[in-house]
């Protein structure tokens, strides 16, 4: 049996990265250094976890809508009514929405 230590490593596959230069209000850069002394990481830290949190609800909204345009085009091809694709649809979004 091999020890719990070993089980949870972690191994991250290097990316290529670019360096981007950003202006930020004072105010703003004030908040965050503050937010992230809270939860005892970097300002720099702080804002790729909020960038990398809104691209991930971004892409996950952007698949979705994929997904509802792909269903409605494989419904128009099964059935006539317009009306009935879109009550369908509606009723998917409706049921998915938080």
């Amino acid at each position: 049996m091999s020890k719990p230590e070993e089980e949870l490593k972690l191994h991250l596959r290097p990316r290529a990265v670019e360096t981007v230069s950003i202006e930020i209000p004072r105010d703003t850069l004030e908040s965050l250094k503050k937010v992230a002394r809270s939860r005892d990481m970097s300002s720099e830290a702080l804002v790729k976890f909020y960038i990398g949190q809104g691209l991930r609800q971004d892409l996950a909204r952007l698949f979705g809508d994929r997904v509802l345009e792909t269903t409605a085009q494989v419904l128009a091809r099964h059935i006539q009514s317009e009306e009935e694709i879109l009550t369908i649809i509606r009723e998917i979004q409706s049921e998915t929405s938080c």
